[in-house]
């Protein structure tokens, strides 16, 4: 059985962090669907930059878009959306199968909204209300603006994925934007059933550190990192708090792994994969992770309940000088700029090639 099939049948899930035209062309992603149980898709703002401007799969339809008038952003959002939209169709079968628990595809808001919360309310509702697919999830950066959002679009009933959480902090304040939303919404006498998924990025811990520890401590911070979530994930779920909505007939807020793949090369490629596998949780593994884990990658086990070493791990790296809740504020800005330099190159991108296509016609 691969790697693959085992953590699927342990209970978490496995994501695509990647979209591109070819992929869905080609009938690579129903392949990884069909051999490496992949449930669902992630992208972000580097993602279609990479696809976009890095490939000629999207010049035929950004000259036809262009001779209708769009540009800039509105122009993206009709590519991003026919992708997704695309995408999402191939998870149908199983967003249905497990009860609208799985099978997701995920488009960002635009980067530039990280820290603007009536914007974000207003672009996250309207791409939501375009896509018309119900196992789309619209993401907002879990910044102080974009939490603030989250809570009035869930109230709305818009299903969201968090993005750029770094920390416990991070985790805990989006999963209560998240639970305010909801409890609006039963006081509301709405449904509480809007699916939501938290994600917590784990490698870039590891990138920031590993010249700053002694050998000993590379690349472990980003594991404890994300045990110490799942445990306050674990222990949010067995709240009262969250009991109450759970009775009312809302669903968890699933603990999504992000960044997963290694930056540190002498690593194992399944160093995050094998060491956060967890049930009713979600990795979303960049393409080549994904394949070296599908080839050969091993499941030894799942997260201990609760948290296993992780506090004296953080404890080592607090002892060695680093000041996490600092590194933690720092990279959530350091993401968010790099989604917004992503998206700005992006945009270009898209309007050399308009101005391309137009020229030659």
């Amino acid at each position: 059985m691969k790697a693959t099939q085992e953590l699927h049948d342990l209970g978490q899930s496995l994501w695509l962090d990647n979209i591109t035209r070819d992929l869905l062309d080609n009938g690579t992603l129903q392949r990884y669907i069909d051999e490496l149980s992949v449930t669902g898709l992630t992208s972000n703002p580097t993602i279609f930059e990479n696809a976009i401007s890095k490939s000629n799969a999207y010049d035929a339809e950004i000259g036809r878009l262009t001779s209708t008038g769009l540009s800039g952003e509105e122009l993206f959002f009709e590519l991003a959306l026919q992708d997704l939209t695309r995408a999402a169709e191939h998870f149908v079968s199983i967003h249905e199968r497990t009860a609208r628990n799985d099978g997701f595809v995920s488009l960002e808001v635009s980067p530039l909204l990280a820290y603007d919360t009536g914007g974000t309310i207003s672009a996250a509702t309207t791409l939501h209300k375009k896509a018309q697919r119900p196992n789309l999830f619209i993401k907002i950066p879990g910044t102080k603006e974009g939490n603030a959002a989250i809570e009035e679009v869930i109230a709305a009933g818009v299903p969201i994925n968090v993005t750029l959480l770094f920390s416990l902090e991070h985790f805990l304040a989006s999963a209560d934007a998240y639970m305010r939303g909801l409890e609006r919404r039963v006081a509301a006498g709405l449904s509480p059933d809007v699916r939501s998924v938290s994600s917590v990025f784990v490698s870039r811990w590891d990138g920031a550190t590993s010249d700053k520890v002694p050998d000993p401590l590379r690349d472990k911070l980003g594991i404890a990192i994300g045990k110490q979530v799942y445990k306050a994930y674990r222990d949010l779920l067995a709240s009262d708090r969250w009991q109450r909505l759970a009775n009312s007939g809302a669903r968890p807020q699933r603990l999504l792994f992000a960044s997963t793949g290694t930056k540190n090369p002498k690593a194992p490629e399944d160093l995050y994969i094998r060491a956060l596998a967890a049930p009713n949780t979600v990795n979303t593994m960049p393409e080549k992770t994904l394949l070296a884990f599908g080839d050969h990658g091993k499941v030894v086990g799942a997260l201990p309940r609760d948290g296993g070493d992780c506090e004296a791990v953080l404890d080592s790296f607090r002892k060695a000088g680093i000041d996490l809740g600092q590194l933690a504020a720092d990279l959530q800005t350091q993401g968010a700029k790099s989604f917004s330099d992503s998206w700005q190159t992006l945009l270009s991108a898209i309007d050399r090639k308009s101005k391309a296509l137009q020229a030659v016609r």
